[in-house]
Parts: structure tokens; sequence; C-alpha cells
């Protein structure tokens, strides 16, 4: 196996199935592992996405303080919050909450593993050192991040 970039139409990837001969098998596998990436990216960005909305979905503490409206006349005294206003206004949830969180951790715990595995899959094709699979992989990652991009931005 050469370990330098070549531009040969003949490689396999990652199976001794995925055997590539031709012109057109290479377009095949550069557009599958260019979609492989894709998804490599858009995974990414839901697993942030998946874990940023969890923490905005946890309820705040019973006894948190009520957020203070100070103005420059009023004093620390004045605002800090007394004890009546840290008794809780409701009882806790049950443990519903509790296992909503440990489905969250279990499909973040999938969608890594996912994520990771796909990465180092992703990681072997470019190590075929083969230039049309660099090259799928490299444009698939801009295009991955050109789509999912706004749904970081607009979260």
């Amino acid at each position: 196996m050469s370990m330098t970039f070549g531009w040969s139409s003949s490689v396999t990837l990652l199976f001794d199935f995925w055997d590539v001969h031709g012109p057109a098998g290479m377009v095949l596998s550069v557009f599958v592992v260019l979609l492989l990436t894709v998804f490599y990216e858009v995974l990414k960005v839901w697993r942030l996405w998946l874990s940023s909305s969890s923490k905005l979905a946890q309820p705040q503490s019973a006894y948190a303080p009520p957020p203070s409206y100070r103005s420059d006349s009023t004093t620390a005294l004045e605002s800090s919050p007394s004890e009546s206003s840290l008794t809780p206004m409701e009882p806790p949830p049950p443990a519903a909450n509790t296992t909503h969180r440990w489905l969250l951790h279990a499909i973040q715990t999938a969608l890594h593993m996912l994520q990771v595995s796909l990465g180092y899959m992703l990681m072997l094709c470019v190590m075929s050192y083969n230039t049309w699979i660099f090259l799928g992989v490299v444009v698939g990652s801009v295009l991955g991040y050109f789509i999912s991009f706004p749904l970081v931005v607009h979260k």
C-alpha cells in the first residue's frame, strides 16, 4: 500500500466488499463518502443542539431566589432575598424528570457512539491516501458545516 496521495481510480475502502475499480465506482464512492461526512457534521450540530435544549428544558431550582430588579438607588440589603422568598412555591416534580434526564443521556450516549464511529471510519477513508476520497471528505465537511451552521446560530 502506498503511503502517499495518489489519483488512482482503484482503491479498497474500509471493507473488502468496497473495492473500487474504475472511474464510475470512484465517483459513486466519493459521493457516498461526501454524504457520510455531511451526516457527520450535521450529527455534531444535532448533539450540540440537543444538549443545549435539554439544559434549557431543565426547571430552575424550587429554592432559587426570584430575579431582583435593582436600581441604583436600592441598597444591597433591600435587594437581597429574604427567607420567605426562598421557600419552595411548589413541590419538586417526581421521578419523571429523572427518567427524562436519563433518556436524554442515553440518546446523547448513542449519538456520541455514532459520531465517534463515523469519525473514525472517515479518518480511515482518508488514510487510503486516495486524493479523490480525501477531497470528498473535505467537501462533505464544508457542505455539512454550511448546511448545519444555521441550526447552531438560531437555537
